[in-house]
């Protein structure tokens, strides 16, 4: 728990995070990822590979497209999510830091330290999982203001996807509230969250049955001739 001795922590609100994605869908994506090197750094790669995400799951959904057309963009989604994961990762360390919840040292191991003060109640959720679906709630309100904005569709399309709109930035702003709310109970602490390794094993040769499976066949020797 951080000292009352200590200056306050300048902590990105919901509303400021939330105005960051939704400037970049509106000047939209850039040909690469962002660099970071900083908590809002990380926020930005975080919703860029969001963003790439839901451009390949459109893509992927093409009923007239050639096989290999699909699996370029299935193989591209698997990265994209690895890439999204890690940046949550990186999210939730700053965040941690910031709050003085985490020992310094053991930021970037496979099992970063909680220093969390007594009675402080631990959040099944990480800020930087919210952060992560206030990206995706980003992606669905542009996606659905565009929506009302067709002139291709009749009114009643329209007046439908004007009131989904009107839910989801609702949704956004309530899950806006929680981050808020959690950031204050942790500043204060009354509340913690860790770092949660996801392990993503599909995307490791080493832990996928799978893979384990091609590389065993790959390198064994060819059953010599009669």
């Amino acid at each position: 728990m951080p000292s009352s001795a200590q200056a306050p922590i300048a902590l990105p609100t919901a509303r400021e995070i939330i105005a960051l994605q939704t400037v970049a869908l509106e000047l939209g994506l850039p040909a690469t990822a962002p660099v970071a090197d900083d908590l809002l750094g990380w926020i930005s790669v975080n919703h860029f590979y969001n963003a790439s995400l839901w451009g390949e799951e459109d893509l992927a959904r093409r009923q007239q497209a050639q096989d290999a057309d699909i699996v370029a963009n299935k193989r591209a989604i698997d990265r994209f999510n690895q890439a999204r994961n890690d940046a949550i990762e990186r999210i939730d360390e700053f965040l941690l830091s910031a709050l003085g919840l985490v020992d310094a040292a053991s930021i970037g191991s496979p099992t970063p330290r909680s220093t969390q003060g007594p009675g402080a109640r631990l959040n099944s959720e990480t800020a930087g999982s919210m952060v992560d679906r206030m990206s995706i709630m980003s992606l669905k309100v542009e996606a659905m203001r565009l929506q009302t904005l067709r002139s291709d569709v009749d009114e009643e399309h329209r007046a439908v996807c004007s009131e989904r709109l009107a839910r989801l930035r609702q949704q956004r702003s309530d899950l806006g509230d929680c981050f808020d709310a959690l950031l204050a109970d942790s500043l204060a602490g009354r509340a913690y969250f860790k770092v949660y390794r996801q392990f993503k094993m599909y995307n490791d040769p080493r832990l996928n049955p799978a893979l384990v499976m091609e590389q065993s066949t790959a390198t064994s020797p060819s059953p010599s001739k009669a």
